[in-house]
């Protein structure tokens, strides 16, 4: 029997290690021994990272997106696979509603976690701007994840990290949003029940970078290394910022402080905010992220050294801060891993939707189904009330971009019912351009559309619409209702730099550009997302529907 794609049994894809997936359009490890940053060319921003035996897991924010909290895993740090989400939705204890995040609430949401493991348990710990800090455990980190726990409440609180100490004590440090608290730069810390999940203190100041040139610190992880906590910390902003560390023999400090990682004189700009992990082999390193625009804030790895009790990250340090790597001798595990990277493509041969994919949105029911015979089936859905563009969507099925280059094809089999109906693939941020087959009184016409400044209610604007007088659909007939099955094609091609054009074939051989040249935009914390949708024009028709027989990305 068919399942709806929201259920958790599809969000909660259990792909086996041994199935590997390799990327057409990047790839990290050269093959060679070493490899090249970044690790992901994809929006994984403020990743986090463990190990656990042999094995590495990350995760990153996902903001307003669903499923949430993706987890990554890997042998040797440089080859991944998405292999689970710990979020299947956001409904969430503390929320003012549970239909909150049903809408596009761009921006809001799951921001930066921290991932730890701990008698014998996985947990993560993220921090939501507007309602507070959460954590969510399990014992299975390919299972089904407990239902969240609301640890401490409040507007602004961010960056949330735990540290179990040896005396078994618990704590938590966590940062602060000035666009909710009026103020930021600073890291309090308070003491948790022995579940993690309890505050039992108050809150003490531990850290404000204001004291020392620090500004915008944020992002703090803790650790604990021969008998000294350490707090390491982006500081400077998400686009030219730096890693400082922090370190001190009592955990409320005082604490000294090193700038540890800058750019330098390289191309990686604001290289911060990220996990430290310890391999099998005794070496020490470090994944972040370098924000790319509109491809969001893609995750590097960098190798450190300790020198005097302080991490140096990267190489070529001066005064204790090292600079970037774009190539290097890859982590020393002990053996040869696989080449592997995330998915991308999907043949959809699978009734549970793939892992690449996420909605802008809390999925209802009748978005979409899973199905055994080749295909997703989205159903077209009706405009929000008050609709002004895109922005406030909520069911665009989307991935992240994938690399600087790359072209991504789809092929679907589209059934419009109804005039004015319209499916499409889309290239979505603050700016977003889509082309849409529509339904006219005759046929069927393809259109490009671009809309600037989304989030500020600016209309679209219809680039090129041509007619399709060559579309030849298949005719059936549902009783007395008349279905049109057209197989048809849609392609975005995107170079270095963000620039991207669309075409379109109804044969899957020849393709035809349509439209302008594109300039992808990141969205609201999140890189651009490329994906697709089906709308009905008015509300009480026939739904539409497009079953998606394959997404291909290419060079």
């Amino acid at each position: 029997m068919t399942k709806i794609f929201i259920t958790i049994g599809l969000f909660i894809c259990l792909n086996s290690f041994s199935q590997s997936y390799k990327s057409e359009v990047w790839v990290s490890d050269q093959g060679n021994g070493t490899y090249k940053n970044p690790v992901l060319y994809s929006d994984y921003s403020d990743p986090d990272i463990i190990r656990v035996g042999d094995d590495y897991y990350m995760t990153a924010s996902s903001f307003n997106c669903v499923p949430g909290l993706p987890i990554l895993h890997s042998k040797d740090l440089i080859n991944w696979t998405i292999v689970n989400y710990a979020l299947s939705d956001l409904k969430l204890e503390g929320i003012e509603s549970s239909t909150f995040f049903d809408k596009a609430q761009h921006g809001k949401g799951v921001w930066a976690p921290c991932i730890r493991y701990h008698n014998g348990e996985y947990m993560i710990y993220w921090g939501d701007p507007d309602f507070g800090i959460y954590v969510v455990k399990t014992k299975d980190i390919l299972g089904k994840w407990d239902k969240p726990i609301l640890v401490l409440s409040g507007k602004g609180r961010i960056d949330p990290s735990p540290l179990f100490d040896e005396d078994g004590k618990v704590y938590l440090t966590h940062a602060w949003a000035g666009s909710r608290a009026q103020l930021n730069s600073i890291m309090t810390l308070c003491e948790l029940d022995k579940t993690g999940t309890r505050v039992i203190s108050e809150e003490s100041l531990i850290y404000d970078g204001l004291d020392d040139g620090n500004h915008t610190t944020e992002g703090g992880k803790f650790y604990k290394k021969d008998g000294y906590y350490y707090l390491l910390a982006p500081a400077g902003g998400v686009e030219t910022g730096w890693q400082i560390a922090l370190r001190s023999k009592n955990i409320y400090g005082p604490y000294e402080m090193k700038k540890v990682l800058a750019q330098g004189n390289t191309s990686i700009n604001g290289p911060h905010q990220g996990g430290l992990v310890e391999t099998q082999t005794g070496e020490w390193w470090f994944l972040h992220f370098q924000d790319k625009g509109a491809y969001g804030r893609i995750t590097h790895l960098q190798p450190v050294t300790w020198k005097d009790g302080w991490p140096v990250m990267g190489i070529n340090d001066k005064d204790y801060c090292g600079e970037p790597v774009l190539t290097y001798k890859k982590p020393n595990i002990g053996k040869i891993s696989p080449i592997s990277t995330p998915q991308e493509s999907d043949e959809f041969n699978s009734s549970k939707l793939g892992l690449q994919w996420s909605w802008h949105a809390n999925p209802q029911q009748t978005w979409g189904y899973g199905s055994a015979n080749g295909y997703v089936r989205l159903y077209g859905q009706y405009y929000p009330d008050n609709f002004s563009n895109f922005w406030d969507i909520p069911n665009l099925l989307m991935q992240k971009l994938p690399a600087p280059e790359f072209t991504a094809t789809m092929k679907a089999t589209v059934v419009l019912q109804n005039t004015g109906d319209k499916a499409g693939l889309i290239l979505m941020g603050w700016d977003y351009s889509y082309i849409a087959l529509i339904k006219t009184d005759t046929g069927y016409d393809l259109e490009q559309i671009i809309c600037k400044d989304a989030e500020d209610k600016h209309p679209e604007e219809e680039i090129q619409r041509v007619n399709l007088s060559a579309a030849k659909p298949r005719i059936s007939y549902n009783y007395k209702t008349r279905l049109e099955y057209l197989d048809f094609y849609y392609r975005l091609s995107m170079k270095d730099g963000g620039t991207c054009i669309f075409s379109y074939s109804l044969d899957g051989k020849k393709f035809q550009e349509i439209g302008k040249l594109f300039h992808a935009r990141q969205g609201k914390w999140i890189g651009a997302k490329m994906g697709m949708f089906i709308l009905n024009k008015e509300n009480r028709y026939l739904k539409s529907w497009m079953d998606v027989d394959w997404f291909r990305v290419t060079k």
